[in-house]
């Protein structure tokens, strides 16, 4: 069930981060068949690539031509630094603060982390076979997260917007697992709704996923929409699929 809404923002954009040096890593692991990726940093300071910051200055830009009223007049973002740094850059001409906000962080994948789906296979052999069982919606990664615990700080984070933030445009900056989440929360769609849309749609970097508030509930009106990076001739980037390999493939990448 969806919730309602007696007030609160006019419309919410998610924004997903711009193209990562994690998201770098993990395409040259996947292509040599390394088990870790070749990154040095925690998954807090992964920084956007020089494609990610052409993504996220082809989104600022097409903020500035789209005119005062879809300015945001609320921005938050994941503290982690390739979602902040995006943040940064989209708003960079406008008098904007930017709010941090750890509800809006990556799931942690907890001992997954900078692994590959081989390398979790190979040193996890026994959680590969969990996460298979309980599914991707409730699997829990030894000392990480499900996407059911990402579910809980979305709802915690819609609940304080419903207060103070009347006819609001509220961006929030964030990763792939937490706009999903915002689907789940705010189209009230069932687990197996949610794992087929991942499983279809993939949400690239730097796209914007649009809901407007309705009467008492957000409708959808765009869904991983890179139309500003499109605009401006950067290269589009995205998850690869790993069909058939018991989606741990995807585990190590979720929060590049």
């Amino acid at each position: 069930m969806r919730p309602r809404w007696n007030g609160g923002p006019a419309e919410i954009v998610l924004v997903r981060h711009g193209h990562s040096v994690g998201n770098l890593a993990d395409s040259r692991a996947r292509e040599s068949g390394a088990e870790r990726l070749d990154l040095d940093a925690r998954d807090a300071d992964v920084e956007l690539s020089d494609t990610g910051q052409a993504q996220a200055d082809a989104l600022g830009a097409w903020l500035g031509r789209a005119g005062q009223d879809a300015l945001p007049t609320v921005v938050i973002s994941s503290p982690y630094r390739r979602a902040a740094e995006t943040a940064r850059r989209v708003v960079a001409d406008h008098d904007l603060d930017l709010v941090l906000d750890e509800r809006l962080r990556e799931r942690d994948l907890g001992v997954f982390d900078g692994l590959t789906g081989r390398g979790i296979k190979a040193k996890y052999p026994e959680e590969a076979e969990r996460r298979v069982k309980l599914g991707k919606f409730y699997y829990q990664p030894p000392s990480g997260e499900s996407w059911a615990d990402v579910v809980l700080r979305v709802r915690s984070l819609l609940d304080d917007l419903r207060h103070g933030y009347d006819d609001a445009r509220i961006w929030l900056f964030s990763h792939q697992a937490v706009i999903s989440s915002f689907r789940y929360v705010l189209e009230g769609i069932s687990e197996e709704e949610l794992l087929e849309i991942d499983r279809s749609t993939p949400i690239p970097n730097a796209s914007f996923t649009t809901y407007r508030r309705q009467g008492d509930s957000f409708e959808l009106d765009s869904f991983a929409d890179t139309t500003a990076v499109d605009k401006a001739d950067v290269e589009v980037t995205e998850q690869p699929r790993h069909d058939g390999d018991q989606e741990t493939d995807r585990a190590a990448t979720e929060a590049q």
